[in-house]
């Protein structure tokens, strides 16, 4: 079989960056800048024309997810927003009734712009709320407080908006193990149907980085960490949301079907500033910058900064670091439709060595992580790299 994967499975999505934020959060790394004084409109026109070109040069009939994020989607204007949403539904070949994600920020959401979003279809919401201790959100350089969070959940019950996700952030400097239980009970007092779950890691070049360097900034030791994980687990569970990815937990039904792309190794495009797509195996990353993302746009050329195409070896190993994460592991004969190879057959030893250890569980159907293994998931994930000789090009 010469094809890297199945031609069956060309199942894609699309990612849409929105980098501008009113204000940056010590410990993001991701692309983003200050909006004051950027041309956001323009920004979201040259969107929408790399949206075009990419129709043109990767025609695809139809995208199985399609996700704002950012940055922070919900600083565009209300008029800024709907021309972004009405111009990707009509670019994009993506069916009303699939899922179909905004991420917004406690506060910036307003019910004009929740309209717009209804508008074109947008069924789900994805809300970083981080903490629900005010004295800790302003630690970390979060501008909104508990009260913007309850504000905007009352608002999303008055317009029967119910698909709401929130982020939460553990292990946060001064964080206690009893300030994050509070978290917890007040976040699973919302009864959302989706929650994600985080530690904090120390991004370089963040402004915590700079300060934890500097010895002003204590975060909780490992121990702690660990317990805080343990304790998200349990309350998820207690609740029926079960952990169907290591740091995600839903009721069933309600799992993310965008993030479930990214884990099951599936394709998807990524338009705008620094973002990241995956087609025909290869990766690609566009030009972060604004300025630098705009200026080819605006010849007719598209804004890529660089490209790898994955070998089969590195598409198997990804295929193990993304699927493991999931908490169903691994479809033994999924991997074998797509590979032409069974796990067992590069990986015997290791599959042997890592049940033996407790971290993996090895069914005729499955592998997927113990619960010892979900803790230590990367030191897992490394036993996966494969020397180069052993793959079948």
């Amino acid at each position: 079989m010469n094809e890297a994967t199945n031609s069956a499975e060309h199942k894609t999505s699309a990612y849409i960056h929105i980098p501008f934020c009113e204000h940056i959060c010590y410990y993001c790394d991701f692309n983003k800048v200050f909006l004051e004084g950027q041309p956001v409109d323009e920004y979201v026109e040259m969107l929408l024309k790399e949206m075009k070109l990419m129709m043109e040069k990767h025609p695809i009939e139809d995208l199985e997810t399609l996700y704002v994020g950012g940055g922070t989607p919900t600083s565009l204007s209300a008029q800024q927003l709907d021309r972004l949403l009405a111009g990707a539904r009509d670019i994009l070949p993506f069916r009303t009734g699939k899922e179909f994600t905004v991420e917004a920020n406690p506060g910036d959401l307003t019910r004009e712009k929740l309209q717009v979003m209804k508008n074109y279809g947008v069924n789900r919401l994805s809300m970083g709320v981080q903490t629900f201790d005010n004295r800790l959100l302003k630690k970390i350089g979060r501008k909104h407080t508990a009260e913007d969070v309850y504000q905007t959940m009352s608002f999303l019950e008055a317009e029967n908006f119910s698909n709401v996700s929130i982020d939460l952030i553990y292990a946060l400097p001064g964080q206690t193990l009893e300030n994050y239980r509070d978290t917890l009970e007040k976040a699973l007092a919302l009864d959302l149907p989706h929650y994600s779950l985080y530690s904090l890691i120390l991004e370089n070049k963040t402004m915590f980085m700079n300060w934890v360097r500097q010895g002003r900034l204590e975060l909780p030791d490992q121990e702690t960490e660990t317990q805080m994980f343990e304790e998200t687990i349990e309350a998820m569970e207690q609740h029926g949301r079960h952990q169907y990815e290591i740091s995600n937990f839903g009721l069933t039904g309600h799992e993310s079907q965008h993030n479930l792309m990214y884990w099951n190794n599936d394709h998807y495009f990524g338009f705008g500033a620094g973002a990241s797509g995956y087609l025909d195996q290869t990766r690609y990353r566009n030009k972060g910058p604004i300025q630098h993302y705009l200026r080819p746009l605006r010849e007719g050329n598209l804004p890529i900064l660089e490209k790898e195409t994955l070998s089969r070896n590195n598409q198997i190993e990804e295929e193990l670091f993304l699927g493991l994460r999931k908490k169903s592991g691994i479809n033994k004969q999924h991997f074998y439709d797509r590979y032409q190879q069974t796990i067992e057959s590069l990986y015997q030893s290791t599959l042997d060595t890592l049940v033996k250890d407790d971290l993996l569980v090895n069914t005729e159907e499955r592998v997927y992580l113990t619960p010892k293994g979900t803790f230590l998931g990367n030191e897992v994930f490394e036993k996966f790299l494969l020397p180069k000789t052993e793959i079948n090009e």
